[in-house]
């Protein structure tokens, strides 16, 4: 009889259909993320004529297959590249085994390229950031963050080329801040129109400056505002733009408040059904939208090797 009784218990999910529900007093939310749903589907129905595409995950992160990223592209490729970025936040490449020179070229066909002042650049070419870890230099970008908010115009995206990687570890996460957006109560999203949020180099990168420059990088590069929520310049969609490396507080709020805030709409990066997850190989390209994604590099690999370079594309002012 209790076997029977067992079996005859019905799913806890039946009849909830789409519903979140919270766990208390956790505040965890669990159950079908529905809001996806529509983007989804939408994303499965593209077609695309210069190359083919396998997506990752329900609303960001795609492969790209058949395109040799070494070669000069025709200019009808990558105006279909760009309209790909758009779609799925990350593109993905294997096999591209570029030099320094052909990953800058590449860049540049999207945009205008950044020198960051505070991060080793590739001896020849300033445009490449490069991230060199061993195990005496450690990895520390293994938190939820966009490029370079910190600046007027922080960038468009970001093209990351894997030279050489660990037997295991390293990988690049990403998540969807339009879904995370989207996922919002109506009442937070009320809350959040028209906020503003201050961006601060020295949060992440302060204590690499001397004592003695501080006065000078300060007056080079000021605390500036973005709005908490952006959008983005091509494709309409808004999204959340705050995160834990670079944003120190919210325009008009208490300073207890606003780090509370920038806290609680941070954590939606978190939400697994946001990310798409890359395992990096030899050669291996990412390319993300600054705009729709933030990203975490998982820093799990140490002491062994990790050596990326990165080209960042200048976007625009954030509205």
């Amino acid at each position: 009889m209790e076997s029977l009784a067992r079996s005859d218990r019905s799913d806890p999910g039946t009849h909830l259909a789409a519903r979140r529900l919270e766990l208390h007093p956790f505040g965890v939310m669990v159950g079908p993320v529905g809001h996806l749903a529509e983007e989804r589907e939408r994303l499965w129905s593209l077609q695309w004529s210069n190359f083919d595409v396998e997506p990752h995950s329900a609303t960001i992160g795609a492969e790209i297959l058949g395109l040799n990223l070494c070669t000069q592209l025709d200019d009808l490729v990558v105006a279909e590249l760009r309209e790909a970025l758009n779609a799925y936040k990350v593109l993905f490449f294997r096999d591209q085994p570029l030099t320094a020179a052909q990953h800058v070229a590449f860049a540049r066909r999207f945009g205008e390229l950044e020198v960051h002042p505070f991060l080793q650049s590739n001896a020849e070419f300033p445009e490449l950031v490069r991230f060199e870890k061993t195990s005496e230099t450690g990895g520390y970008e293994n938190g939820w963050h966009s490029d370079v908010t910190w600046r007027e115009c922080p960038s468009l995206g970001s093209v990351l080329h894997a030279i050489e990687v660990p037997r295991s570890g390293g990988d690049t996460l990403f998540a969807d801040m339009g879904a995370a957006y989207d996922g919002l109560s109506d009442e937070l999203r009320s809350e959040l129109e028209g906020s503003i949020a201050v961006h601060d180099y020295l949060q992440a990168f302060g204590h690499g400056v001397p004592k003695d420059q501080r006065e000078t990088m300060r007056k080079q590069y000021p605390q500036v505002h973005h709005p908490v929520v952006r959008t983005h310049p091509e494709t309409g969609r808004k999204s959340l733009f705050v995160n834990r490396f670079f944003t120190t507080g919210i325009v008009g709020m208490e300073d207890a408040a606003a780090k509370a805030l920038i806290g609680r709409l941070a954590r939606e990066a978190e939400t697994v059904e946001y990310q798409c997850r890359f395992q990096w190989q030899a050669d291996s390209v990412a390319f993300w939208d600054n705009r729709a994604v933030q990203h975490y590099a998982s820093s799990d690999y140490w002491p062994h090797r990790r050596v990326m370079e990165r080209a960042t594309i200048i976007g625009d002012r954030p509205h």
